[in-house]
């Protein structure tokens, strides 16, 4: 029950943001679950695939997606960079401690939350 009331939050949230829940899924699986974080991350994934997929479905009937055509360049190097890195992080499976992977996700968060606050349109 505790799984699907998390999950129901978190795809509210992802939904809304117009995210996979990645950020949320990974931190509520180590906490929630007490799994290892490589463990969660590889869940997350899995998890997000559903998630992904019917925000597509529904931006794609809004003009969310507009966004695509003005930033191409943009979309087509992040996209490229995720597929190198996605490969790379792959070959490095097992090199890198699972505290030391713990460690930066929770930087990268209070990062991220830092500049989301400063952030203004």
């Amino acid at each position: 029950m505790v799984g699907l009331g998390a999950g129901l939050g978190i795809g509210m949230v992802a939904a809304l943001l117009g995210v996979a829940g990645g950020e949320l899924l990974i931190p509520t699986i180590v906490l929630l679950y007490g799994l290892d974080i490589k463990v969660a991350s590889s869940l997350s994934l899995a998890i997000s695939l559903p998630t992904m997929l019917v925000g597509f479905a529904r931006y794609t009937r809004s003009d969310a997606f507009a966004v695509l055509c003005h930033e191409r360049l943009l979309f087509g190097a992040m996209s490229l960079g995720s597929i190198l890195g996605a490969i790379l992080g792959g070959l490095m499976l097992g090199l890198v401690p699972s505290r030391v992977l713990t460690t930066l996700l929770g930087a990268i968060l209070l990062i991220l939350a830092f500049k989301t606050f400063q952030h203004s349109h």
